[in-house]
């Protein structure tokens, strides 16, 4: 049975041409990356350039208290290497202090959640390592927007409706900066962050007395790191204050926590699936679960690929499974066996597990000489607070703050072939009370950990949380083709595994695989507070169709229709080797995701 053809009609066309192309979840982090690269910035400087946008015009998925993980390669060394802007937990945070603090899970909001800052260190290191921009050029793009207002978000209006409650009774700080006057903005008004405009600019003046672009870059990070924000925040994290438990908590982040942080480079993970190169980063995240995924689908025909079939929409929702139950068992920052996890032989064994039916059991694989941690499972969570959670809409912000899938992307390929995918979060406005000298608050990465012992990712002081961010390249006899990646938490490598079957196997544009039908399973423990799984549990796209979707029902999956545009948030680039000429495309669910290019 042939793959199913792509639709005729897409939302936007494929762009392509020959300069640049910049890709990314909002319409003004693309424009200002395309800007610089028409100003002859590289794609480095570009991606900075509009991931410090994305901080200003999608408050409610990033921040600058939150974190990222890229992929990047250069013009001149195809070799993709990970860019970690994923801090660690702080000193203080031990599950002994939680549990003491009546804590069974680390909380969804508030400081407790926060491990140290690595977005802006990060963007900053690779800018004095890859950019060829001054620091006060790249920023000048968002301290504009911070300092002058831009028109906000009809969803960072909802998201503010959703916790205003908690904003007025808990969080007053957070009031005074997202509800001024006491009223929810309107969309399309203008709203500005002027506290955070002067926190850049306060990172540029210090790099004013530096001899050299590294140099004064290099003191920005300096004065990150033991300047007015670590100061700030340490102070202000000190008061007690709500969290998603229901209770009062202080955070435990410290300055010196701050000041010891650095982010660093990483080599990538790579898996070979049907002619293509997948680069991932390594276990501290989820990717390899997307590497895992491949090798158990890579055994089978190209009928058993289909996400648009039942039979290939069944079979990709159960190797899915399997791969995250491998995720919640052995990733973490640890030593994690992936030559084992990604070999072929395992791969064997794991792939005779999918059957005919759904399965509504967690199976973890059994690696030799290590025993797989066995995360608490529950259906439901109820706090000792008595306060449930109560997720509102996707991507999900509950009443007390507790947000799932809350995340940014960008993608940006130059004329010279540069290239890099970047998935920039945490740190959104509805995590922890809004810092008033910063402007911005602290992320909760921390609630990806576990206060069990002796899993790879139990809480440790100085380990990174394992994350959900996890940004893709592709390439092709050793050299990139692509640069992908979505927001969406546990299901972002769900979604781009989709793009990639359909690419890779079954020939589709990338506009066409973006705009295709979506599904992801729930069957898995969920990164984020408060950790429910749904055994058997699928969501899908009803554009999948009602015959597909009924023969899921057939088959055991207990599905969730979420409407017709709903799911999947992916945006990409690509360079063709060959000739030269660039592409992108972006997502149109949500209204908001654009490409640009020429």
């Amino acid at each position: 049975m042939a793959f199913t053809p792509p639709a005729v009609f897409t939302t936007r066309p494929t762009l392509q041409g020959t300069f640049g192309m910049s890709a990314s979840t909002h319409w003004l982090a693309t424009g200002a990356a395309q800007a610089v690269l028409e100003r002859g910035g590289n794609a480095f400087d570009a991606a900075i350039a509009g991931a410090f946008v994305l901080h200003v015009v999608e408050p409610h998925l990033n921040g600058p208290g939150g974190d990222l993980v890229a992929l990047f390669a250069t013009a001149d060394d195809p070799t993709p290497v990970v860019l970690s802007g994923q801090g660690p937990a702080p000193a203080h945070a031990t599950p002994e202090h939680y549990r003491a603090e009546g804590l069974e899970l680390v909380p969804g909001s508030g400081a407790l959640a926060a491990a140290v800052p690595g977005a802006v260190d990060a963007w900053l290191l690779l800018l004095k390592d890859r950019g060829t921009w001054e620091l006060a050029d790249v920023l000048a793009f968002t301290i504009g927007y911070a300092e002058d207002g831009h028109p906000v978000l009809e969803r960072v209006c909802a998201t503010i409706r959703t916790v205003a409650p908690l904003f007025a009774e808990h969080w007053p700080t957070s009031a005074e900066q997202w509800m001024p006057g006491g009223r929810i903005p309107e969309p399309g008004q203008l709203i500005a962050n002027p506290a955070y405009a002067r926190v850049l600019r306060g990172l540029i003046a210090a790099g004013d007395p530096a001899g050299s672009r590294e140099e004064r870059i290099e003191a920005a990070r300096t004065e990150w790191a033991t300047g007015a924000v670590a100061t700030a925040a340490a102070a202000f994290v000190r008061t007690p204050h709500r969290h998603s438990d229901g209770a009062d908590h202080a955070g435990v982040i410290a300055e010196d926590d701050f000041a010891a942080y650095r982010a660093a480079y990483e080599p990538a993970v790579t898996l070979d699936f049907r002619g293509s190169t997948i680069a991932k980063a390594g276990a501290w995240t989820q990717g390899p679960a997307l590497l895992q995924t491949l090798t158990l689908l890579d055994g089978f025909d190209d009928d058993r690929l289909d996400p648009s079939t039942e039979l290939g929409a069944h079979t990709v929702l159960e190797a899915q499974k399997l791969a995250y139950a491998d995720r919640d068992a052995y990733y973490g920052d640890a030593d994690v066996p992936l030559d084992v996890l990604l070999s072929p032989g395992y791969a064997d064994a794991r792939r005779a597990l999918i059957g005919e039916t759904a399965s509504a059991e967690v199976r973890p694989g059994e690696v030799p000489g290590v025993a797989p941690f066995r995360p608490p499972l529950r259906t439901a969570y109820t706090p000792p607070s008595g306060i449930a959670s109560e997720g509102v809409g996707e991507p999900t912000v509950s009443r007390s703050g507790e947000t799932r899938g809350d995340t940014c992307h960008i993608d940006v390929v130059d004329r010279w072939g540069n290239i890099v995918s970047a998935t920039p979060s945490g740190g959104w406005l509805q995590s922890s009370p809004t810092i008033p000298e910063l402007g911005f608050c602290l992320g909760t990465r921390l609630q990806m950990t576990w206060l069990e012992e002796g899993g790879p990712a139990t809480l440790t002081p100085g380990r990174r949380p394992r994350t959900t961010l996890t940004p893709t390249l592709v390439l092709q006899d050793g050299v990139p083709v692509a640069a992908l990646g979505s927001p969406g938490g546990d299901q972002q490598d769900q979604w781009q595994l989709l793009y990639l079957l359909r690419t890779i196997v079954g020939g589709y544009t990338p506009q066409q695989a973006i705009d295709a039908p979506a599904l992801h399973t729930t069957s898995i423990a969920e990164s984020f507070w408060p950790r429910t799984w749904t055994p058997a549990g699928a969501v899908v796209e009803d554009r999948l169709g009602d015959d597909v979707i009924a023969g899921l029902v057939a088959r055991g999956h207990r599905v969730v229709r979420a409407g017709d545009w709903t799911l999947g948030r992916l945006s990409s680039v690509g360079r063709d080797p060959g000739t030269g000429v660039l592409s992108a495309a972006a997502n149109p669910r949500g209204m908001q995701g654009y490409a640009a290019g020429r």
